[in-house]
Parts: structure tokens; C-alpha cells; sequence
């Protein structure tokens, strides 16, 4: 697992060396005169990114590796920054340029000269602490190492202990650990020479002790992240047995007695048997244990509990690389040694304590006693006590409070108990006893961490219904870092159990066991499984190599087996399943099941919280923070168990509920859960995610507007063969598919599959937590901080927060902002002149923002993203727009702007253009659609409206007019009134507007080569030139029209046919498009979506030939040939996505919609959306019709037949009045449908 610093780290250095190595950066450092420094910045890089690539791979945290990791990203930054500035200010040309190119020169260099300076001073403090290992330069001396290099190996901490000691002659580790009284003794190694060294001098410590049969019992672990429990002891008591069965003296049968007792304890795991043995164990005999690889404090107070007191004499031999880990284990006052080794140019040592040899080591940090490492009022352990006291001998009381945590800490890992999974259990059944399928079958659950995969699966494994239906069984973890012997070997152990019954079929010799070979296990497991019906069960997978390497390991499957994988994961659930079928989403829980589950929680007996009317309200508060996770659900139940059931409490944990989770112990493994999601991303996935926490709780994300706001940002990363566009969506899909984020209902007829997403509120929180910890982003809400440390890099503005301009200048240093997002109400303020840097400015669905407020946008040279969506006080942009010369997205969507400045011509680099209306406005009632509709084409009536106008413009001007009748604030003053009437009313009066959709747009879009997206472009004004321009845009991909007429439609086609990159096109017309589109020979090839909306009154000839389709919507199109018109769409080989809505069809009250083409016509349709399509009594499906068929939409109250030949539906979703009589016959289809489908009303 990747920490965050490192992440973000690499991927700021990532972006920065990635411009720093591009031709613009070089040519400006060739035309500045800095050659030479800007090639020792990039080569500085480059060798940073190669540090923490370092780092990663040794999965070094520490937290001066930290700080020096966060040196490097705010470097990076800054050489980012300086870059991209001298490029974009040279890039501005003027008659005086060439006596400012003097100027510039020399402020340059002065700046080049000082970013060298902090580039090679960051890079000289790895070196000279040591940070990374193998980055030492030159040959190592060959005395001994001195207090610097102990220092840097020690990374800053313990340097005092080791350095005191030493001069002191070194100790042989294997004397420490056998002398001493009585008492439990823990003694930590730590050195410089890494892991591998460490464990040379510990095992033969370890080997010679076990000659010599100095301890009774022998085991060495080594730690896996997370950490399980069940696995730890699992480990111990395997290798206590071994110790137990290689006494001299015993025979081979009383071996094999010991062996056959190890393995009937991995089948008992999970029972009470599993810490009998072990307590009577470790109270009754002394052990040496060996702790290899601790990382972390928390993992050590985990493990601590285990080992209680019981004065044998027993050790406790830590391995751990950082020394404060050393310290706390051994204890704050434990003295430090050199130990004896082999290598000269290393030093190892090891913390004990001398001082105290009558207390043991493993209490809590302030406890007198073993009674304090108990925690009384956790609820888990009152309801799962163990009654183990017949095992425990003289230290009943001792170890019987030892396993009592034991078993605490194991039940607070385990999953939520199975509420609200009763359906999902029975279709796993079903699926894996399915016996009408002879074939071997993969099944694969996945879903977001903490929905409970692995007890619903091992629940399934349990069951009575498959008990005997397999003749081998196994069900294991994966465990971290993946090892694949550990997982053959594990699997192995537990198949050998299942056959204990038939100890001459085993084959599985002693030394088999001992042997960690892949070779040697494949081979054993083969024995094992040869033409046998087997259940496997892999929990928690994490990517595809792991499941490629455990399958090639085992032999091919046959005989109805079944091996069932969970992971968080969908990719992964579909490379292993492969059949579709058998990929099976968790969701999370439905309302009356997470309430239940909640209550029976936190009152540990069924109660109805309704008739609590005080507590349901706070109750639903925490059940929407939790949103159906079971983990979250458990966690924050178990937790108020404990409090008073009060109101009070309540809202005090949903006001501080963020707090509580990084705080709280009792409730961070929750955020433990949800990090292993976040840790297992790759890190430019990281820096994505991150950046989602700018949106508000609850915020519906659009997808086009995150991916072009990722571009902006610089987060996406070049692959060769692939798009900026395709390489966002992968992003985007890749953050859904690995649960990070969650789809939204609205995303029904998405092209892409998915048009927008919503974050889980306690994802959010880690993405909040992380984002804040990196400068990342700053959230200006109410009740924020006033003092921020560190340069913030994004800054959004919430509508709670009410700070006026000295809070907002004084909070962040905004001349490091690179992007601004502002939710709620606009202040003039928010655009400052220090932000020099910003390169996104997003002001979607702002309110009081009008023209003038853009007035100084033209002083934001760096600016890539701007949108004004939604923002219904802009209805001109200013002519300064010119100006952002490295504009990359423009939207002005649903604003009151109805043409676009010549000034848009100028932005040679902008690749998106969005203006106009979205369709649902242009074919609505809106106010501007039914002024024309009335308007018509009388000249009197054009008059009469004309003067009606002239005297409302005129009468606007008064500031008591505009605040008390338009209501209007005093954001909006005189120039904006005239603007809104001089811009909009009266062009729309003078020209008649028909297609307000559109907005006009100036000559010269020719120049723009870079356009990707156009719309929504009205050319019924622009006659020829327009057309003639868009021509010219070869390189379009998205374009949207609308003023199509008889006048301009020839010309239009004409357009078309030169556009060969065009893959999605819009044509609206509320004229009509009746024989306008015919001239059109054939459309684009590679055409994926079309909307048509207008009279079309027949589809034209060339859409049969659409063979890359993939989305059709047709509106108000009024098609008199239903049949004929359903013939053609459903050749369309690739057609997924079919929108007919609002009388697309033009029927008499009597017709039927009947798909009835040929077998197998719409073969790849997966959405039906049938919208108000008039006079549609019925809609028929016949058999063979429609075979991919996953989703029904319907806002019409016609009535269905045929939807059980529909054998891939899964969803019918109502929207709007349907009538009762239909939603009854659909329910009745949907019952006898294989597929259960479930009726939704959205």
C-alpha cells in the first residue's frame, strides 16, 4: 500500500518533469538563455521520480521520508509553475516585445537560478539522511559506520540510544534472549542493514536456541497487513505442534497424532477450540516467538494482547526497520545494544529492558496491571466471552483475560452480521448448486469495501445446501503483500483436512509441508483435487496477476466445481468469471434493513425506533453518513451501545462525525476498512480521486466536467495510441469499477455507459481527510479554519460560508491557487489579482454572478477551464476573452448568451465549446418558447412586441424598478439590465428566432484546429460562412446544430460529408426537418451517436448504414412509417441505446409499437427509453427480440407485453404517472421472468 504523500508526490513530479522534458519548456529555456539550468532541473527530476518510485517499492512511510517526499512535491510545483508562466508570457507578442524580452531575460534567469538552488538542496537532503535506500553515492568506507549514517538508517529517531551505546561491546543476541528472570521479555532488532540482515542474525539466534531446546514451543511469524487475527494464531499453532511433534522420544505414530491434531485445528479456526489450545499453550509452557517484519505501533498494540504474563521465562523477538517501533515494543525504557554480526560496514541492534524484571512488557502505555489491557464496556466482547477455564491451569485469571481480548479483537474484524443478504445468500446458492450447469464455474461477488462480502460468502460456504455437494472444500483469505506459496500453501492445509478421514489418500508427507516451492505445492494440490467436485472460496482479491498466478497453480477445473472470488474490484470480477452471468454485484443495504440492523446493534434486541420520534431523527442522519454500509453501520452501533441513548449524544456524534472517525479508536476501523481501497490505487488514480473532494456532500458529478477539469489540471497522463478524451474516461470508469465512487440514477442513456457520479459520504470524508493532509484542497465552508499551513492548490467555496474579502485573502495565499470552484452565491471578491496561476475557473450554477463580474477574467493567463453554467445573470461574454490564449474548455451552457464574441476566434488551443440550451429547455414551456410560438410572422405583432420592449429596457434603468418589481439585487446595476435586453430581447424579436437552442457565432472558427466539441451552433443566421467554417474543423468529434431550414440544409449536408472525424451529432429544428437531412449521400463512418429533434416525417436513407452506432434518440420527429422505421433500427448491429420520446412517431390512437423484426434484431440494445409517444396503446415484444435487453425506461401508461422473451432484463423503471392498471400487468410479467427483474418508480 502506497502512502498518500508518495502518491500525490509522484504525481505532481510527474506532471512537472512531463513539461519540463516537452519541446515548449525547451524552446522557452533556448529563447531565455537558461539552457543549461533547465536541464539540471529536468535531470533532478527525473532522479526524485526515481527516489520515490524507491520508496514505493520499499514501502517506506516514515515519516521523515514524509516530510522530505512533501519538499519534493512543493518543488515540483514551483518548477511547474515557473515553467509553464515563462512560457505563457513569451508567448504573448507585441511591437514591444523585443525591448521586454531583455527584461524577461534577466528575471528568468534570476528565477531559474534560485528554483536550481531549492531543486539541488532537496535533492542533496535525501542523500545526506539517507532517506531511500541505495542512493548513497560512491563506495561505502570500510570501517564501521559512524553517528551520521546511524542516524539517517534509524530515519532521525532513536539516534540518541544508539549513539550512547556505541562504545559498548557488542552482545550476542542469543545470551539476550535466554537471560533474565521469569517474567514475559520482549526484545526488538533494528539496524541499518534492512530486513534481510536483520533476519540473518535473528535465525541463527532462533536455530541455535532450538537445538538446544532452551524453550518448550517455537514459532516464527511474519506479519501480513491487515492484520488477521485468526491467521496470526493459525500460524502460532502450526508451529507449536511441529515443536511438540519433533521431541525426541516419540514415535512416528505419536507424529502423525500431533499432525492429524493440527489439522482438525485449521477446520475448528473459527471456534472456541482454537484459543483453548492456544492459552493452555502459552500459560502452561515457555516459547520463543519471533515478530518478523513490524511496521507500525498499531500493529504491535494489536498483537500485544495475545501474550499475557505468565512467568515461564517466555521471549518475544521483534523485527521491525524503524526504531521508535523498537522502542515502544520494547518499552520507553529499555537501553539499546549493538549485536554481534558478520558485516562490518552495518550496524544492528537491539532495545530490551534492564530495569524492571518483575512487570511485564505488554501492558497498555499508563497501566499498572494485565486488567488494563481489557476493555470492559466493548460490547463485542461481552456478547462473544469465552468459557475456556478448564484449559488454563495455575493462570486461569491471567489468560483467561488474555483470550477474552483475544476474542474482542477478532470479532470487532469480522463483517456485519447477515441482515438484509437473505436474497443475496440464496442467489449465490443457486448459483453454485446450479445443476443444470455440468461445466466448472468461476463466480465472482464484488462491491465497495464494508458491504460484507466475506461473511456473506463464507455464510454461503457454511451452509447446509452445499455441505454435500462437494467432495473438497477451502475457503481463504488473501492475505497482504501477496504471497503465492502462502496462498497454495493454505489452500493445501485445509484440502488435507477435508480428507483426514482417509489418511492413505493424503500424500501429503512432513516435508511437503515444510516446502515453499510453487512446484511443490501445485504438484500437491493436483493429488488433491484430480477429478474431484470442489469449492474454493479466494476472499479479498486485488488484481488480475493474483488471480492468474493461484489459477495456473491449480489443476484445471472439472467435475462441477466451483471456486467463488470476492473483491472490490469489477474488472477483476469479470477477467475471472468471464461469463457474465455468474458476476454478481453487492449493494449496499435498502432503508428498513440498515435501520434494523442499526437498532438491533446499539439495543441488542429488536425495538421499533419509530416510536422514539427523538432519537429516529438523528438515527436517519447516521443512516445516510452510513448509506447502506454494513461496516459503518456495526462500527457506529457498537459504539453508541456504550453511550447514553440520548438525542444529545447522538448529534453530537453526526456534528463531529468526521472528527470521530480519524480520533476515535473504536470507529477508525471503519476509515482502515475504506483506506484499502484508496491505498490499492495506482497513484495518478490517487490524485483524481482526491480532487472529488472539492464537490459538496451529496453533489451529482458530471462526468464531462470532471475529465475536462482532470485535463486542465494536468492529471491525466499521455498513452501512445490514445486520446486525452479516452484516456479521461478510463479514469473515470477505472474510479467506478474499483468502488471508489458511485454511479448516479441519472446516468440512464449515457453513450459511455455512465454520465455522472456521486461519492459514498464516508469515501468523501477519506477523500476530504487525505486532500487536506496534502494542501490538496481547501473546503471555505462555515466553521472552516481560519489558518491554513502550506500552499493550497484548490480552493472551493461552499453556499454556508458568509466571509467577506479580508477572510478570504487572509485565509489561503492565493497566488498558489490553480483552480476555483465556487457553490452558492457569487461575491465580487472571489476573483483576485493574485491568482496568476489559476488555471480553472468553475462557476456552474452560481447565483448573483452577471456580466460585469467578468470583466477582469482577462488577467487569468493560464486559465484552461472555464464554465459559467447555469449562471442565468451572464448574457454576454466580454470581448477580453480573447486574451486566454490556453483556454482549453469554454461552457456557457444554459445561460442567457445567444452569441458568442469574435473574441472566441483568438483561443487557438480550445478543444471544448458549449453553449446554448440542453434539449429538455429547448422543447419545453419555457418563457422564450412561447413568446415566438405567439409572435409568429405578422409585422404588427412584431411591432407591438418591439415597443412593449423599448419601454421595458427603458424602464429597467431605474434602480427602484429593477430592485423592487424584477427583484434583482444590487450585484446587478444599469450596463447589465441594458446588456440582458440589448443582447437577448431584442435580436430575439428583430430576427424572429426559431431555434433558441443555439447561439450565434462569429466568423473564423476555422482557425480553431483544435476543437473537439461544438454546440449548441445556430446557423439559421449565419448563413453560409458558418457552415463553411465548421467545414474546415476536421478534427471535430461532437457537434451540435440547430436553425436547420430549407434554405441552409443543402449546404448543412455538404458540411457533414467533410467531417469524417465526427462521431457524435445533434440536429435540432423546431421548424422542422422534413427533407432536410436526404442530401446527405452517407454519414459519417464513424458516427457512434445521433439526436434528431424535429419533423423528420421519414428517417433518412443513410441511417441504415450507421454501423457504429451506439446511441439514437429521436424527439418530436412525428415518423409515419412505425414498422419500416423499427425494421432499419434494428439492423443497427451495435445500437445500445434507443431514446423514442415525445411523439417520435406519428400514430393514431389505435396503433401498436410493435418490435417485431426479424430473429434477432436489436442485437445489442441494452436501453429502451419510451418517452409520451403519442397514441401508443401497446408495446409488443417477440421472441428473439432484443436478446441484450438490460433496461426498460417508461414514461407512457401504455401497457407491455412480451417482456418475458426479454432474457437479459434486469431493470423496468416508471418515471412520471403511470397508470395503476399497467404497473399491475408489469409486475405480474416481471414475476414469472427468470431473471426476477425489480420495478423501480424514479
Amino acid at each position: 500500500m502506497e502512502a498518500t504523500g508518495l502518491s500525490v508526490g509522484k504525481s505532481v513530479l510527474n506532471g512537472a518533469l512531463s513539461y519540463a522534458k516537452s519541446a515548449i519548456a525547451e524552446e522557452v529555456a533556448l529563447q531565455l538563455g537558461v539552457q543549461r539550468d533547465h536541464a539540471f532541473i529536468t535531470d533532478e527530476l527525473e532522479m526524485m521520480l526515481s527516489f520515490l518510485m524507491a520508496a514505493h517499492e520499499e514501502q517506506d512511510d516514515h515519516k521523515v521520508v514524509k516530510t522530505w517526499v512533501k519538499q519534493v512535491r512543493d518543488v515540483a510545483y514551483d518548477v511547474e509553475d515557473c515553467l509553464q508562466d515563462h512560457a505563457v508570457r513569451l508567448g504573448k507578442s507585441s511591437w514591444w516585445r523585443f525591448l521586454r524580452v531583455l527584461v524577461d531575460r534577466h528575471r528568468v534567469a534570476t528565477r531559474m537560478k534560485e528554483l536550481r538552488a531549492k531543486v539541488e538542496d532537496v535533492s542533496q537532503r535525501n542523500v545526506r539522511y539517507h532517506l531511500i535506500k541505495g542512493t548513497t553515492p560512491g563506495p561505502k568506507p570500510a570501517t564501521s559506520v559512524g553517528p551520521l549514517t546511524i542516524a539517517g538508517s534509524a530515519t532521525m529517531f532513536g539516534i540518541d540510544k544508539a549513539t550512547r551505546h556505541k562504545g559498548k561491546p557488542k552482545e550476542d543476541l542469543s545470551l539476550l534472549i535466554i537471560e533474565g528472570a521469569e517474567d514475559l521479555r520482549v526484545i526488538s532488532v533494528w539496524g541499518t542493514c534492512g530486513a534481510l540482515g536483520q533476519s540473518v542474525v535473528i535465525k541463527r539466534a532462533y536455530d541455535d536456541l532450538k537445538k538446544s531446546k532452551k524453550f518448550d514451543l517455537y514459532a516464527w511469524v511474519r506479519i501480513f497487513r491487515p492484520f488477521n487475527p485468526l491467521e496470526f494464531l493459525q500460524s502460532i499453532m502450526m508451529q507449536f505442534y511441529r515443536s511438540t511433534s519433533e521431541e525426541p522420544g516419540k514415535t512416528q505414530e505419536t507424529t502423525n497424532i500431533g499432525v492429524q491434531v493440527l489439522e482438525n485445528m485449521v477446520m475448528l479456526m473459527k471456534q472456541d477450540g482454537l484459543f483453548g489450545a492456544f492459552g493452555k499453550h502459552v500459560s502452561e509452557k515457555s516459547y520463543l516467538i519471533v515478530l518478523n517484519d513490524l511496521a507500525t505501533i498499531e500493529e504491535w498494540d494489536d498483537i500485544k494482547e495475545y501474550f499475557p504474563n505468565c512467568k515461564k521465562g517466555s521471549r518475544i523477538v521483534v523485527s521491525t526497520e524503524h526504531s521508535e517501533v523498537a522502542t515502544i515494543c520494547a518499552g520507553q525504557e529499555s537501553v539499546v545494544s549493538e549485536l554481534e554480526q558478520s558485516s562490518v560496514d552495518q550496524s544492528i541492534f537491539a532495545s530490551y529492558d534492564e530495569v524492571s524484571q518483575n512487570q511485564t512488557r505488554l501492558l497498555k502505555p499508563g497501566s499498572s496491571s494485565s486488567e488494563d489491557t481489557l476493555d470492559t464496556n466493548n460490547p463485542v466482547m461481552l456478547e462473544d466471552e469465552i468459557h475456556e477455564n478448564q484449559f488454563l491451569g495455575d493462570n486461569e485469571n491471567v489468560v483467561s483475560k488474555s483470550l477474552t481480548c483475544i476474542r474482542t479483537i477478532t470479532s470487532a474484524l469480522e463483517e456485519s452480521p447477515l441482515v438484509g443478504r437473505e436474497k443475496a445468500k440464496s442467489d449465490l446458492i443457486n448459483l453454485i448448486s446450479k445443476q443444470d450447469d455440468q461445466d466448472p464455474m468461476v463466480i465472482s461477488v464484488w462491491g465497495m469495501g464494508g458491504l460484507g462480502k466475506t461473511t456473506l460468502v463464507k455464510e454461503v460456504y457454511q451452509s447446509q445446501e452445499l455441505s454435500r455437494l462437494f467432495e473438497k472444500r477451502a475457503c481463504i483469505t488473501i492475505m497482504r503483500p501477496f504471497v503465492i506459496e502462502d496462498v497454495l500453501q493454505r489452500l493445501a492445509m485445509q484440502l488435507v483436512a477435508e480428507s483426514s478421514k482417509r489418511k492413505e489418500e493424503i500424500g501429503f508427507r512432513q516435508q511437503t509441508r515444510k516446502l515453499t516451492k510453487i512446484e511443490a505445492l501445485t504438484e500437491e494440490l493436483g493429488m488433491l483435487l484430480e477429478r474431484k467436485r470442489y469449492l474454493i472460496i479466494l476472499d479479498d482479491l486485488s488484481s488480475i496477476l493474483e488471480w492468474d498466478m493461484i489459477i495456473q497453480s491449480l489443476p484445471k477445473m472439472e467435475n462441477e466445481s466451483r471456486i467463488v472470488v470476492t473483491t472490490r474490484e469489477e474488472n477483476i470480477a469479470k477477467y475471472c468469471s468471464r461469463n457474465q452471468q455468474n458476476v454478481y454485484k453487492l449493494d449496499v443495504l435498502g432503508y428498513m434493513a440498515a435501520l434494523y440492523l442499526f437498532s438491533k446493534k446499539v439495543f441488542k434486541e429488536d425495538i421499533n425506533l419509530d416510536k422514539y420520534p427523538t432519537l429516529i431523527e438523528e438515527a436517519n442522519i447516521i443512516l445516510k453518513k452510513c448509506n447502506g454500509l454494513p461496516l459503518a453501520i456495526v462500527t457506529i452501533g457498537g459504539f453508541l451501545a456504550k453511550q447514553p441513548k440520548t438525542p444529545m449524544e447522538w448529534r453530537k456524534l453526526n456534528g463531529h462525525i468526521s472528527a470521530e472517525l480519524e480520533m476515535n479508536p473504536e470507529l477508525e476501523r471503519i476509515k482502515t476498512i475504506l483506506m484499502k481501497s484508496y491505498d490499492g490505487l495506482p497513484y495518478h488514480l490517487k490524485s483524481c480521486f482526491l480532487y472529488l473532494s472539492i464537490f459538496p456532500e451529496d453533489y451529482n458529478i458530471n462526468r464531462r466536467r470532471l475529465v475536462h477539469r482532470w485535463n486542465a489540471e494536468g492529471y491525466l497522463r499521455e498513452v501512445r495510441g490514445k486520446s486525452m478524451g479516452e484516456i479521461a474516461h478510463r479514469y473515470f470508469m477505472e474510479l467506478i469499477e474499483r468502488s471508489m465512487v458511485l454511479p448516479s440514477r441519472e446516468s440512464i442513456g449515457s453513450r459511455k455507459g455512465i454520465s455522472s457520479c456521486k461519492l459514498h459520504d464516508l469515501m468523501r470524508e477519506i477523500s476530504i481527510s487525505n486532500a487536506m493532509e496534502e494542501n490538496l484542497v481547501f473546503r471555505m465552508e462555515e466553521g472552516c479554519s481560519l489558518n491554513t499551513e502550506g500552499a493550497i492548490r484548490h480552493l472551493a467555496i461552499s453556499n454556508s460560508w458568509e466571509g467577506d474579502q479580508s477572510d478570504f485573502e487572509s485565509i489561503v495565499d492565493l497566488s498558489r491557487i490553480r483552480s476555483l470552484t465556487v457553490f452558492g452565491k457569487w461575491k465580487s471578491f472571489y476573483i483576485s489579482d493574485n491568482m496568476r496561476l489559476l488555471r480553472v475557473l468553475d462557476l456552474e450554477g452560481t447565483s448573483g454572478l452577471v456580466d460585469h463580474h467578468l470583466e477582469p477574467i482577462w488577467k487569468l493567463i493560464h486559465l484552461k477551464f472555464l464554465s459559467l453554467r447555469d449562471c442565468q445573470g451572464i448574457s454576454h461574454l466580454p470581448e477580453s476573452l480573447g486574451k486566454l490564449k490556453q483556454l482549453q474548455t469554454l461552457d456557457v451552457t444554459n445561460t442567457r448568451i445567444i452569441k458568442l464574441p469574435q473574441a472566441i476566434t483568438k483561443l487557438r488551443k480550445v478543444q471544448y465549446i458549449c453553449a446554448g440550451r440542453v434539449d429538455n429547455e429547448i422543447f419545453g414551456a419555457s418563457t422564450y418558447d412561447e413568446l415566438v410560438g405567439r409572435m409568429g410572422t405578422k409585422p404588427n405583432k412584431l411591432c407591438m412586441w418591439t415597443s412593449i420592449l423599448m419601454i421595458f429596457c427603458r424602464s429597467s434603468c431605474s434602480h427602484k424598478f429593477r430592485t423592487e418589481v424584477l427583484d434583482e439585487d444590487d450585484n446587478t446595476n444599469r450596463r447589465d439590465m441594458c446588456t440582458l435586453f440589448c443582447c437577448i430581447m431584442f435580436p430575439l424579436v428583430a430576427r424572429r428566432l426559431a431555434d433558441l437552442g443555439g447561439v450565434a457565432v462569429p466568423r473564423g472558427l476555422r482557425k480553431l484546429k483544435a476543437l473537439h466539441t461544438l454546440g449548441v451552433v445556430n446557423i439559421a443566421q449565419g448563413k453560409a460562412a458558418i457552415l463553411h467554417d465548421i467545414r474546415r474543423l476536421t478534427w471535430l468529434h461532437k457537434l451540435s446544430v440547430t436553425g436547420i431550414n430549407k434554405q441552409n440544409c443543402q449546404e448543412f449536408c455538404s458540411t457533414l460529408a467533410h467531417l469524417s472525424s465526427l462521431e457524435s451529432l445533434s440536429v435540432h429544428s423546431w421548424e422542422g426537418l422534413r427533407d432536410c437531412l436526404d442530401g446527405l449521400p452517407s454519414a459519417p463512418k464513424n458516427l457512434q451517436s445521433l439526436k434528431l429533434l424535429g419533423n423528420l416525417g421519414k428517417l433518412p436513407d443513410w441511417v441504415a448504414g450507421l454501423q457504429n452506432l451506439v446511441k439514437l434518440k429521436l424527439q418530436d420527429t412525428k415518423l409515419t412509417d412505425m414498422d419500416g422505421t423499427i425494421q432499419v433500427l434494428g439492423k443497427l448491429p451495435n445500437l445500445a441505446i434507443l431514446r423514442l420520446l415525445w411523439f417520435c412517431f406519428f400514430l393514431r390512437v389505435e396503433d401498436h409499437l410493435r418490435f417485431s423484426c426479424r430473429q434477432g434484431a436489436f442485437p445489442s440494445l441494452t436501453v429502451l427509453e419510451l418517452d409520451y409517444s403519442n397514441g401508443i396503446a401497446s408495446v409488443e415484444f417477440e421472441e428473439g427480440t432484443m436478446p441484450k435487453l438490460e433496461v426498460l425506461l417508461s414514461r407512457s401508461s401504455c401497457s407491455y407485453t412480451g417482456l418475458s422473451s426479454l432474457p437479459c432484463l434486469k431493470e423496468v423503471l416508471f418515471r412520471g404517472w403511470i397508470h395503476r392498471a399497467a404497473v399491475k400487468d408489469t409486475r405480474t410479467q416481471l414475476a414469472r421472468h427468470h431473471n426476477k427483474p425489480v420495478l423501480k418508480f424514479i
